[in-house]
């Protein structure tokens, strides 16, 4: 009886290891990486007096984006002038504006989307109305659709477009 077992359970081993099949999809680490990076320019923002808010306009997705993809956004909050050329840098939204006078008041990127579009808004706890022209025009944002597997090690834009082996003249440009 113990041959037998023995046997038996060779033999559904050698059976299920030559077993052939199709290929399942790659994962996060394999060749198809199906994340999207855009850039877009909010020229200027609308004011809403009832909600102290700023609104971009809609931007429409160029592309199919399914609601299990994570959208990450990413604004141009400078340059580091310490590289040739100086290289672009970019900060994860939200991003929080602390003014420095003692006054406590602050603004806020943030922006909204569904799986058709995302729309930009600045937020903030005193009168939007006094923030400086500066802050609410030619506002430079780097929107990142990926896949929502990849997206919950929350990458940085740096590991996106390394991901996708793109660099910032590959860019497509969203326009509303």
């Amino acid at each position: 009886m113990k041959k037998i077992i023995l046997f038996v359970a060779i033999s559904s081993t050698i059976l299920f290891t030559a077993c052939k099949g199709d290929q399942g999809p790659p994962g996060i680490d394999g060749q198809d990486f199906l994340a999207q990076v855009y850039e877009t320019t909010v020229s200027n923002y609308q004011y809403d007096p009832e909600y102290n808010q700023y609104y971009s306009g809609i931007y429409e997705f160029p592309f199919t984006v399914y609601e299990s993809d994570a959208v990450l956004v990413y604004r141009m909050s400078g340059q580091n002038p310490d590289v040739s050329p100086p290289a672009d840098v970019w900060t994860q939204l939200p991003q929080n504006i602390f003014y420095n006078d003692g006054s406590g008041d602050f603004f806020q990127y943030n922006f909204n989307h569904s799986f058709l579009d995302i729309q930009f808004t600045v937020e903030g706890n005193f009168l939007l109305t006094n923030i400086d022209s500066r802050d609410i025009t030619n506002q430079t944002f780097r929107i990142a659709v990926v896949p929502a597997e990849y997206a919950r090690t929350n990458p940085s834009m740096d590991d996106v477009m390394e991901r996708m082996e793109m660099n910032d003249i590959e860019l497509e440009r969203l326009e509303q």
